[in-house]
């Protein structure tokens, strides 16, 4: 007769992991039924229905209310903005990034199939900063590399070779780094230009696979920015966010500013160019930013949350 398990005691006959199964969950009779029917006793009965879940005779499915409406709302997100996929956690997560964007996270990063020698990008922002310090995806050999160079300002958050580095302490990947000023004076950036480490790291996001970043906010509504950014500037005034500190205004247009010529960080097209660029937002205030940023091909998969993205559809029907 066949049997199932790999402990003396659970080598129960699956014959018998059925009938008491089925007589439970099919026929509705109770422990004490079964037992006087099979000739056993009820403690036993219910060792052979815990048996019947534990090797799928019996499969239970939990299934959330709430999980059709989710998958409504994010095909109707992406459809809205041109995307190909949104990854949507409950609720508002605005307080609770590092954990609550988790899971999202995680099937954006196993959806990129990354393997050994891949490059993912990893842009600068308190966001990507939340979810650096939490938990990810197991990600050996993958090259992290960021997308910005280095910011003067005190907050983790600024610090881009940091966030790679912590990446890939917790995905076990590798990191590369950025040994540069994200805004160079004139005579710096002309330099870079002729730099091997710095012309590697270029490589590296004309080479990339992948790339989380971050979606700013409008730059005059920000309590944290870089201070080269010139956020008093005319031009600044009409920026709705940035990716990477590629500023664009409402209709997903560039803006240039004082400087911006000489910004080290990877350029739009090369954004526009790699084959999943997932961006991160959520929050009232990145229902602009979100939106113009998609349409401008910043990205190609957003995670968010419910609260952001019906935010995001009503501002987009205004």
């Amino acid at each position: 007769m066949d049997t199932v398990g790999d402990r003396p005691e659970a080598r129960y006959p699956l014959s018998a992991l059925y009938e008491a199964a089925r007589m439970y969950y099919v026929d509705e009779d109770n422990q004490a039924q079964i037992a006087a029917v099979m000739k056993i006793s009820r403690p036993f009965v219910s060792r052979l229905l815990a048996e019947a879940r534990r090797v799928g005779v019996v499969r239970i499915e939990v299934v959330n209310p709430e999980q059709h409406s989710t998958d409504d709302l994010a095909a109707a997100l992406r459809d809205a903005l041109g995307l190909a996929r949104v990854y949507l956690a409950p609720g508002d997560q605005s307080a609770r990034i590092r954990g609550g964007l988790a899971p999202q996270v995680n099937a954006a990063l196993s959806d990129m199939s990354l393997e050994p020698g891949d490059v993912l990008l990893v842009s600068s922002g308190r966001t990507i900063y939340e979810l650096s310090q939490g938990i990810l995806p197991r990600l050996p050999g993958v090259v992290i590399a960021p997308t910005v160079g280095g910011q003067t300002e005190p907050e983790p958050w600024h610090q881009s070779n940091e966030l790679a580095r912590a990446v890939a302490e917790r995905s076990g990947g590798v990191p590369a780094f950025l040994f540069t000023q994200a805004l160079p004076s004139p005579e710096m950036y002309a330099s870079l230009q002729r730099d091997p480490s710095f012309q590697r790291v270029q490589r590296l996001w004309e080479a990339a696979k992948g790339a989380l970043v971050g979606i700013g906010s409008p730059p005059a509504s920000r309590q944290s920015i870089s201070r080269f950014i010139p956020i008093d500037d005319d031009s600044l005034l009409r920026s709705v966010g940035d990716i990477c500190l590629n500023f664009f205004d409402t209709d997903g247009a560039t803006v240039q500013f004082p400087g911006s010529e000489r910004m080290v960080n990877t350029s739009v097209d090369v954004l526009r160019g790699i084959p999943f660029t997932v961006g991160v937002a959520v929050g009232a205030d990145k229902v602009p930013s979100i939106a113009s940023g998609a349409k401008a091909g910043f990205f190609r998969r957003l995670i968010t949350d419910t609260a952001t993205a019906t935010a995001v559809l009503e501002h987009l029907r205004r």
